[in-house]
């Protein structure tokens, strides 16, 4: 496999532990998605989003607190048996401990993808239908080039766009609107017309 490849195939444990370590694997419907690991603009933002949400709602300093925040978690259910978004909360009154052994069997409150060149057809149809079906009440996407944030609530079983939002933007983003985040500061040092390397 090319490092631009993706992998799709009948997917069990077996295969998603044969999944080379640059490679990050998905489990979804009995599918294996596989893609090469994304480069250092999107870990930088999924870094920044983790850590804007992490003090105010997850360790409750500056902020309400109540939730659980974490960067691609283990989270296996009936139709996934892994599935690992970039980053996941979850209200503690629906999980209020995390568990000390296995896999997070709880839908996510909130999802955040950082879309990259490898993953984004795969992030914005299958991933973002998945996420419809299992109940996840918020989705974020963020495109670390293009330097915006949507954000979707979910509703009816559809996804209702509550908007888009730009660099130098100041955001109350739902389900975190009790706090204002500077999303430019997500993308600082990151060149927005690089086409050498996927993100």
């Amino acid at each position: 496999m090319t490092a631009a490849q993706k992998l799709v195939l009948r997917g069990a444990l077996a295969d998603l532990e044969a999944v080379p370590p640059t490679w990050r694997g998905e489990i979804i419907d009995g599918t294996l998605y596989a893609f090469p690991r994304p480069r250092a603009p999107h870990a930088r933002v999924k870094g920044s989003v983790q850590s804007d949400i992490d003090g105010p709602f997850d360790r409750g300093r500056g902020g309400p607190g109540g939730w659980w925040i974490l960067p691609e978690p283990g989270i296996e259910l009936p139709r996934a048996k892994e599935l690992s978004p970039d980053v996941a909360g979850w209200r503690r009154e629906r999980l209020p401990r995390l568990p000390v052994k296995g896999a997070i069997r709880v839908v996510p409150d909130w999802i955040c993808e950082v879309l990259s060149r490898s993953t984004r057809g795969y992030d914005l149809v299958t991933k973002r239908n998945f996420y419809a079906q299992i109940g996840v009440s918020h989705l974020w996407y963020i495109e670390p080039l293009a330097r915006t944030l949507t954000v979707s609530r979910l509703e009816g079983g559809q996804w209702l766009e509550l908007g888009t939002h730009g660099e130098h933007e100041k955001v109350r983003a739902e389900p975190f609107e009790a706090i204002e985040i500077d999303i430019d500061a997500w993308f600082e040092g990151i060149e927005s017309d690089d086409d050498d390397d996927d993100d």
